[in-house]
């Protein structure tokens, strides 16, 4: 399968924005809203792979095909990440309740596909290998701050992100290892700036008083925790054979 540049723009309806989670360890009010309306339709029907495979065509002119995004954080990594996070995320902006102006005409079910599209191609871009070599942030492992940005994971983050920040799934909290410091960066100030509306609240709380510092050097932390292998796609090089 080739990809067809006329996709182009409409890969602006999977560049899902993946929020961080909070450090409450129950399901608050927030996280049951998130199993209602389009989200929870989608999370209980059965994935087509072959379909998201199709669907993912749109996705590949931004997110490559590979899903790896771009290391300079225009484009998030997908590959690898929870599907119930990348469905609810599509579905908050179908539903308005992420702001995304740009991406929204081409968010809409007329643009992309149903419900059962998302579960599809949500469900396939899950299995896809993840970016041996992402993004990462400037401070090396030994460096004061870098060691502050792990104090600052271990107090505020690792409750809800794990050890090594491989998320939680069921409670709608994004696998945030291996994805590339800027995209991370940008979306932490949106959220301890109040910019992401579909953000949890109780995660605002949590990093309203992270200055900027703290908040690049908690990101460049968790940018350089390395990803098990068996995530990982064989080299830099590997490319994605279903576009071929």
């Amino acid at each position: 399968m080739s990809v067809k540049p006329v996709f182009t723009g409409l890969a602006a309806a999977v560049a899902i924005s993946l929020s961080f989670g909070v450090t409450a360890a129950d399901i608050s009010e927030w996280s049951k809203d998130t199993v209602s309306g389009e989200t929870d339709e989608a999370m209980h029907m059965e994935a087509d792979l072959e379909n998201g495979r199709d669907v993912y065509e749109v996705c590949s002119a931004c997110h490559m095909p590979e899903g790896w995004g771009f290391t300079d954080g225009t484009f998030p990594q997908l590959a690898g990440q929870h599907r119930p996070v990348l469905i609810k995320q599509l579905a908050d902006i179908r539903a308005l309740n992420r702001d995304n102006p740009t991406m929204y005409p081409f968010a809409l079910p007329e643009s992309i596909g149903d419900a059962q599209a998302l579960a599809d191609v949500t469900a396939y871009i899950e299995k896809l290998p993840m970016n041996p070599e992402n993004g990462k942030g400037e401070w090396a492992e030994g460096t004061p701050e870098f060691e502050q940005g792990k104090k600052l994971y271990a107090d505020n983050c690792v409750r809800c992100h794990g050890e090594h920040g491989e998320g939680d799934k069921v409670k709608f909290y994004p696998r945030i290892e291996g994805q590339h410091y800027a995209y991370m960066l940008r979306q932490f100030e949106w959220i301890r700036d109040g910019k992401r509306r579909n953000a949890n609240p109780d995660m605002v709380e949590q990093i309203k008083n992270f200055t900027d510092k703290d908040m690049k050097m908690v990101i460049n932390y968790i940018s350089r925790v390395p990803v098990k292998k068996e995530d990982l796609a064989p080299s830099v090089n590997w490319k994605n054979p279903d576009f071929d």
